[in-house]
């Protein structure tokens, strides 16, 4: 990486330091910090330990999903009671993995485990893409891209070029129910899940290897209707799980309201709706599974194992 790219990125950070982004809005702005990270690259342990590494361009996560387990890997109480409203931008990113010197051929890296690499602020500071441009040009990784931004097809041109120097990539997109009052309660600030399918079919079209993972899957209201929405992106791998009501982290003030909602689209009181819930993810999984196996397509993954390596 030459002194100029890197140059330029502090040049957007400054720039992004001077703008006024107190707190998120549906463009998904948050409380933005720069921050020195000592290590970029993680040994996984537990969900990923399968992977050699992975890698968080960002702390925090704008997008602000009032499930996100990652909330729980902060120290800090406040940031957890937070979550959402804040993004710590590790900028001596570029530095550490320009700076590296043994090589990532063939190393499983997955991006990103805590955070969202193409969250809003990607947009400007393109941090996330300039990593991947060193990768490119020095390495040959076993990246799988984990992310829920249509932003991600802007660097379809990195990952073939990854891929053709003898790399391999893999594009997970999040999609999580086809309900868009469900979508705002429970994702408020991310976008709606028929562009990330538009999104992910342009990924697929574009020969590079594809996954959409529904974790978590939330309400389904068309069973067979958002299968073959699934299916017709192109799509040939699937990941489902099923929401966590105990394990989620609720922002604040959206605990009783995504709850309350959950249960009226069920049907049933908020203390049955758990069973209810459940009852349906089963429904909607043994629907997409069998219209994936009628297809000769690989079976619906789940949890863990769902998130193996691909290769």
């Amino acid at each position: 990486m030459t002194d100029s790219i890197q140059q330029d990125l502090f040049d957007s950070l400054d720039s992004g330091m001077s703008q006024d982004i107190s707190g998120p809005d549906k463009t998904g702005k948050a409380d933005v910090k720069y921050v020195q990270t000592g290590q970029l690259l993680t040994k996984p342990t537990g969900f990923m330990n399968a992977y050699d590494f992975t890698l968080n361009p960002y702390s925090g996560c704008s997008f602000g999903c009032t499930y996100c387990y990652a909330a729980f890997f902060s120290r800090d109480a406040e940031k957890r009671d937070t979550w959402g409203y804040w993004v710590d931008v590790k900028e001596n990113a570029i530095e550490l993995l320009d700076k590296r010197r043994k090589s990532l051929d063939d190393k499983l890296i997955y991006m990103s485990s805590v955070t969202d690499p193409y969250q809003p602020i990607e947009r400007e500071l393109e941090l996330t893409r300039r990593l991947l441009e060193i990768m490119a040009e020095r390495h040959k990784p076993k990246l799988v891209v984990q992310t829920r931004s249509p932003l991600v097809t802007r660097d379809c041109d990195l990952f073939h070029r990854i891929a053709n120097n003898g790399g391999r990539v893999q594009v997970n997109m999040t999609v999580t129910t086809d309900d868009e009052d469900i979508r705002r309660t429970f994702e408020p600030f991310c976008p709606a899940n028929h562009r990330r399918l538009e999104a992910i079919k342009e990924v697929q079209a574009a020969s590079l290897d594809t996954c959409i993972t529904m974790t978590p899957l939330l309400l389904v209201n068309s069973n067979h209707d958002f299968a073959d929405a699934l299916i017709d992106t192109g799509v040939e791998k699937f990941i489902a799980q099923p929401f966590h009501f105990r394990q989620g982290k609720f922002l604040a003030g959206t605990r009783d309201g995504a709850y309350d909602l959950m249960a009226q689209k069920l049907g049933c009181g908020r203390s049955d709706f758990e069973p209810e819930y459940l009852e349906r993810y089963r429904q909607f999984f043994r629907v997409l599974d069998n219209k994936l196996r009628n297809r000769g397509l690989p079976p619906l993954g789940e949890g863990k194992d769902g998130f193996a390596p691909p290769f």
